[in-house]
């Protein structure tokens, strides 16, 4: 997941509309534990309790204005890949309420990436705002309709894109339409 939702100025943007925001943390980024007692550190470097690992905590973020703290959270994968979760709701105390948090996150992340990706959504060259509207709208019934016919046949979103051109590519392999010839 993009890490650059975490910036201080998206951050602080988010904190001024009175939003609560769940963003990842790079493993490198610096943060200090200590109330200022010591130097910041990186995120991976930062030692927790059983206590902490399940209910977070809070830390300043380098660079944010002093005094100004986010509850940090360590997600374990299954295959040992760790992730680090900041959130602005200080209160939070729950890893699984985080985690779960986090997944409604991804499931937009996902759908960015696949409509941009799969239906052309950025590639429009339309000046007038009504075309471009019409453009994404277009691009949203297509992303949807494609939805469905993964979820039916079985196939992820990128799978049945790269299918739908098997049978002509086949067929053109077989009995090209386009012969080239050597000297």
């Amino acid at each position: 997941m993009d890490a650059w939702y975490a910036s201080m100025k998206v951050m602080k943007a988010i904190e001024k509309l009175s939003k609560m925001d769940y963003v990842p943390l790079k493993r490198n980024r610096l943060v200090n534990d200590t109330d200022g007692v010591e130097p910041h550190q990186q995120v991976r470097d930062l030692s927790w309790s059983q206590t902490e690992t399940r209910q977070g905590k809070r830390v300043h973020i380098n660079k944010f204005p002093k005094g100004h703290q986010v509850k940090l959270f360590r997600i374990v994968s299954s295959n040992e890949h760790t992730e680090y979760i900041a959130t602005n709701d200080l209160s939070q105390s729950d890893l699984d309420a985080t985690t779960q948090e986090y997944q409604v996150r991804w499931k937009i992340e996902l759908l960015h990436r696949e409509i941009k990706q799969v239906t052309g959504i950025g590639k429009c060259q339309c000046r007038a705002l009504r075309a471009q509207r019409n453009h994404i709208a277009c691009c949203f019934q297509v992303w949807t309709c494609l939805t469905r016919t993964a979820r039916a046949v079985g196939k992820t979103m990128d799978d049945l894109k790269d299918s739908l051109l098997d049978d002509y590519m086949k067929h053109q392999l077989s009995n090209p339409s386009i012969i080239f010839k050597t000297a």
